[in-house]
């Protein structure tokens, strides 16, 4: 018995042929069209009518009527075409490509008679597969552009991609890199811990660098080890994980910003040297005051041991010269530690001495100006974090301003408060009954070489806010409600 499943009716076989969706076609060895479905009028524009018994040559761009010779010789050799791509023309005169498949047709006898091509327009395909090449390729130029190295590693840590920004980083090549483990660019302890930090985030999911980013040390080829910011984010494709790390280096940076610090410290001091010289004529009159009495005390004395009967009154006349000596040697030291140059250290200080320590040299000749003081400091105020010596140039440099600023008021006061503003700050308040200042100044006045000052150079400033604001903190200005201005500042309390 025999249990073959039946050949398809010839009428299945025409329906399954004008259902497809693509174009099937049947030439004679002459290349002569014998059958067209109705997706070939879809694809081509033609009509059965228009093509059979005609030859295919219209199809076929000039350029590839060429090559249909070739393919029917293939046909008639026996041979069955698969997966040819080539282009075709349309009705309209328009172009495009296709993907065929070019089987032989056979008689009943089994002998070879024509050919069955079926053909599929891959224009959507082609212009997708076009974009996806042409994205591919923008961003392998962006990554090989971009100042950030691009690591992709697989959950194992071995390396998958090395981006060319990688390979000048760290000096290898990519295929030095491929296929190695991570740890190959890591100086220890990074390298002993990666594993185990992966191993760890596969198993609980804790995150230390994924998604957050951090500043880490790379190791190049040459064993240099140098600081770099590691960024990386997680894929997961495939039932894989992979991980893509972006790397900027931070050498260059770091330079820079030692080379800023340098010059801003060296402004810094240029500044306070230039405030002691606009101080230097009240100065000179400050410290000649007591030298000027301890001279009087001691030429009293020699009179006093000269007429021998009131020696008894030489110790106390000689305190009081060396008060008066003393005196003008702690303006000196205080002038000396202010002008001196060093380095920047914050630590916690009672801002109130601070305060007091800044208003004695500010206010060297303030008596002389008719100047009015007052300096309030709230007594609970917390310790703050501040290299003393920058926040003491600020206060000269506001409480000197302030000073100049009353030179023609009828009211010269100058107010100081001290007090907690609240979020863990401590505000300070210097306030004069001057001029005020115009608004369109005030805007611009903490930018470099803008000043009010016939003679100023306009950096005092804004060398202020840049050090209140290294210290984490705000300055700023505002109009004082008795009438002239008000520069005030907050800064951290310590913890």
């Amino acid at each position: 018995m025999d249990n073959a499943s039946p050949a398809p009716s010839a009428g299945l076989l025409a329906a399954i042929v004008e259902s497809s969706e693509d174009a099937i076609v049947s030439t004679t060895l002459d290349g002569i069209v014998t059958s067209w479905n109705r997706a070939a009028e879809n694809i081509f524009g033609y009509t059965a009518a228009e093509m059979l018994g005609r030859p295919v040559t219209p199809l076929a761009p000039t350029e590839r009527i060429a090559e249909l010779p070739g393919l029917l010789a293939r046909i008639a050799a026996g041979e069955r075409i698969v997966h040819y791509r080539s282009e075709r023309r349309h009705k309209d005169g328009r172009v495009f490509p296709v993907a065929m498949m070019i089987s032989p047709i056979r008689d009943e006898q089994g002998r070879i008679v024509g050919a069955s091509r079926i053909t599929r327009d891959i224009t959507e395909e082609q212009n997708s597969e076009m974009a996806r090449r042409r994205d591919a390729a923008q961003l392998q130029a962006i990554l090989d552009t971009v100042p950030d190295g691009m690591i992709i590693i697989d959950e194992h840590g071995t390396v998958r991609s090395f981006s060319a920004t990688a390979e000048r980083m760290f000096g290898y090549a990519a295929e030095e890199v491929l296929g190695h483990n991570v740890q190959l660019l890591m100086p220890s302890p990074y390298r002993e811990q990666h594993d185990e930090y992966v191993a760890r985030y596969l198993a609980t999911g804790e995150r230390r660098i994924i998604g957050l980013g951090r500043v880490v040390a790379g190791e190049r080829k040459d064993g240099t080890i140098f600081p770099l910011e590691l960024a990386v984010g997680e894929v997961k494709t495939e039932g894989h994980r992979l991980f893509t790390g972006f790397v900027r280096d931070l050498t260059e940076r770091q330079k820079t910003l030692r080379r800023v610090q340098e010059l801003q410290a060296e402004l810094s001091h240029v500044s306070r040297l230039t405030e002691m010289g606009q101080m230097a004529s009240a100065l000179a009159h400050e410290i000649n005051q007591p030298l000027t009495a301890a001279a009087n005390y001691l030429q009293a004395i020699r009179r006093l041991l000269a007429s021998g009967d009131r020696a008894a009154r030489v110790p106390g006349v000689l305190d009081q010269a060396l008060a008066q000596i003393e005196r003008a040697a702690e303006i000196i030291a205080r002038l000396r530690a202010f002008m001196r140059k060093g380095e920047s250290k914050e630590r916690p200080e009672q801002l109130a001495p601070v305060i007091e320590e800044a208003a004695a040299l500010a206010l060297i000749g303030a008596k002389e100006r008719g100047i009015d003081v007052r300096l309030v400091t709230a007594p609970d105020l917390p310790r703050v974090a501040i290299d003393k010596l920058q926040i003491q140039q600020v206060l000269i440099n506001l409480m000197r301003n302030a000073i100049e600023a009353m030179a023609e008021s009828a009211r010269r006061e100058l107010t100081i408060t001290a007090e907690v503003v609240g979020d863990g700050m401590v505000g300070v308040r210097v306030g004069d009954t001057g001029p005020g200042i115009a608004p369109e100044v005030a805007e611009r006045l903490f930018q470099p070489f803008v000043t009010t000052k016939p003679q100023g150079m306009g950096v005092g400033l804004s060398i202020c806010r840049s050090i209140v604001e290294g210290h984490g903190g705000r300055l700023w200005t505002e109009a004082n409600p008795g009438g002239g201005t008000v520069f005030a500042f907050v800064l951290r309390a310590a913890q």
